[in-house]
């Protein structure tokens, strides 16, 4: 139904609460209007059986003869009759086939008894003790119990069926405002239930409106804004919780972005603001001088060289952060290690290179990816350690995984700076080394290549101590 899909959810559980509501107290009601009246009627029937009884036994037994009559006489019958005739009460004898012998009724003010219910009179006959039904052949509602008559109690032999009758207007009535006063109960029920559940449904709501207003604000940019939420335990309140904490990381993450962005235009303008000057230069007139020329054209490639990498940086960063495809071989780490000291040697700058043996290990990886993540982190060891010390690369074999370890000597670190270490464009403290400045994105490339291979990689240091970078990598 589309107009209860336009109704506000609140609306909605209300409506809900209501039905159910509706539906729990009318059942009940019911329930107890039918319990009610079958009490009645068992009490009224009650009455009739325990009043006729000593009646029937006290005829039956001066009437019949030790041995079992076949059949009860019409005297007999006539008189049992009177005797079971009031002014509340009728009274019919039937015989053992079901015809009537006598009726009770002798006065105008006693009631007409109604005819015997030959299907209900046949079940009599048979033996059967509990008959009770209801009839309105004669207008009002009346109840009718037929008691088989027996020559002794719990004899087989049934001798006819004493037919009494009683009217049910004294039950009807009461039923009727039994029935007035539940309807009463069951409107101030749903009354103060539905106005206690429409005001608990909007208490409840309440958070939840508050988490609409903050999404709203949210999306039009004002990321200061967070949920409340009264009850921290009940499922608005845990929602409250996890929409805050990813309120959190997105803000953290668009405030990375910015950096990001910021950090990327002012590295790509420093090497286009030189290259500009040395345009200028050469427009003013410097293009007739040899030497100038060859000056500028120099510093322009090494410019232009320092754009290049730093695209290529990016774009290995772009293309880690989406899906990878590693060429994965195995790879021996003893002989891949020694390889990369040599050729590291060549790019030390007057550091020593130390290799401390490991066990004999392993792994299955991107051997090019790899060299590529040794090759940031002894570079940002070189940049930030004094010529003529020492870097060390160690590895050694964990339960699941291989440690590998690079330290160097350098001027290490505080734990600020070790809290930004892997963001993009971070470069610390100046460099020591005579090769130029980096533009900071090594380690975020050479932890971004690590997770690729579901590894981790963490840094240690103290000021004046040196830093030690360790990357894991998984066993088969």
């Amino acid at each position: 139904m589309k107009w209860i899909d336009n109704l506000s959810l609140r609306a909605r559980l209300s409506l809900l609460y209501v039905t159910l509501l509706i539906f729990s107290v009318s059942v009940l009601g019911i329930y107890s209007y039918w319990n009610v009246w079958q009490l009645l009627v068992q009490n009224k029937s009650d009455h009739l059986r325990a009043r006729a009884k000593p009646i029937i036994e006290h005829w039956l037994t001066n009437s019949l003869s030790d041995t079992v009559a076949d059949a009860l006489s019409p005297a007999t019958a006539a008189i049992l009759a009177r005797d079971l005739t009031s002014r509340n009460t009728a009274a019919l004898i039937l015989n053992n086939e079901g015809k009537i012998l006598a009726n009770g009724k002798r006065l105008p003010e006693e009631p007409d008894a109604p005819s015997p219910d030959s299907a209900n009179v046949r079940l009599a006959l048979a033996g059967e003790n509990e008959i009770r039904y209801r009839t309105e052949e004669n207008g009002p509602a009346t109840l009718v119990l037929l008691i088989p008559i027996r020559p002794q109690p719990g004899s087989p032999h049934v001798l006819g069926v004493v037919q009494l009758s009683t009217s049910l207007s004294d039950i009807d009535q009461m039923l009727f405002h039994h029935g007035l006063m539940l309807i009463a109960v069951v409107g101030v029920i749903l009354i103060l239930g539905s106005g206690l559940g429409f005001w608990l449904t909007g208490s409840s709501l309440t958070d939840l409106r508050k988490l609409a207003v903050s999404c709203r604000q949210i999306a039009k940019g004002d990321f200061s804004k967070r949920a409340s939420a009264k009850n921290q335990r009940d499922e608005i309140g845990q929602l409250a919780k996890s929409f805050n904490q990813m309120i959190d990381r997105l803000e953290a993450t668009f405030a990375a972005q910015q950096r990001f962005v910021a950090n990327a235009a002012h590295e790509l303008l420093t090497p286009l603001t030189g290259l500009q000057g040395s345009l200028e230069v050469l427009l003013r007139g410097a293009q007739d001088d040899p030497a100038a020329v060859a000056r500028l054209s120099k510093g322009m490639y090494q410019e232009v060289t320092r754009l290049i990498r730093l695209c290529d940086q990016l774009l290995g960063l772009s293309r880690l952060e989406g899906s990878i495809h590693l060429r994965k071989t195995r790879i021996a780490l003893p002989d891949f290690f020694a390889d990369f000291v040599q050729q590291a040697k060549l790019l030390s700058e007057g550091r020593q290179i130390k290799l401390s043996q490991g066990p004999f290990i392993t792994v299955v990886a991107d051997e090019d990816m790899l060299k590529q993540i040794l090759l940031n982190l002894f570079t940002n060891a070189v940049r930030h350690s004094p010529a003529g010390s020492t870097i060390t690369l160690i590895w050694k074999l964990l339960p699941q995984a291989v440690e590998v370890r690079i330290a160097d000597q350098g001027e290490g670190m505080d734990e600020k700076t070790l809290q930004h270490i892997f963001e993009p464009f971070f470069q610390g403290k100046a460099s020591v080394s005579k090769r130029e400045k980096g533009a900071g994105l090594g380690l975020t490339l050479a932890k971004s290549m690590i997770e690729a291979h579901d590894g981790s990689i963490s840094v240690q240091s103290e000021p004046g101590k040196g830093t030690t970078v360790i990357f894991t990598l998984p066993l088969e």
